[in-house]
């Protein structure tokens, strides 16, 4: 096999994986239930504002966890 063979396959599966990454960051805005679920934490002050997203952290890592053991297999 040839060297360029393998750096031509990595270059594809790196441009694949930034397409999948531009998508969800296109599309994650849309969903609506997103990043309000009760145990997402908001402080406003009088000049700032700090957003916790514990419970959407903690439900996306379950996701990403089961989706990737399917794929593992």
């Amino acid at each position: 096999m040839n060297a360029f063979d393998s750096l031509g396959k990595i270059l594809i599966f790196i441009g694949l994986v930034l397409v999948v990454v531009g998508l969800v960051v296109l599309l994650l805005p849309k969903v609506p239930f997103l990043g309000k679920f009760p145990g997402d934490l908001f402080f406003k002050g009088d000049k700032f504002s700090i957003y916790f997203p514990i419970t959407t952290s903690i439900i996306i890592s379950i996701i990403l966890t089961l989706l990737f053991s399917l794929f593992r297999r």
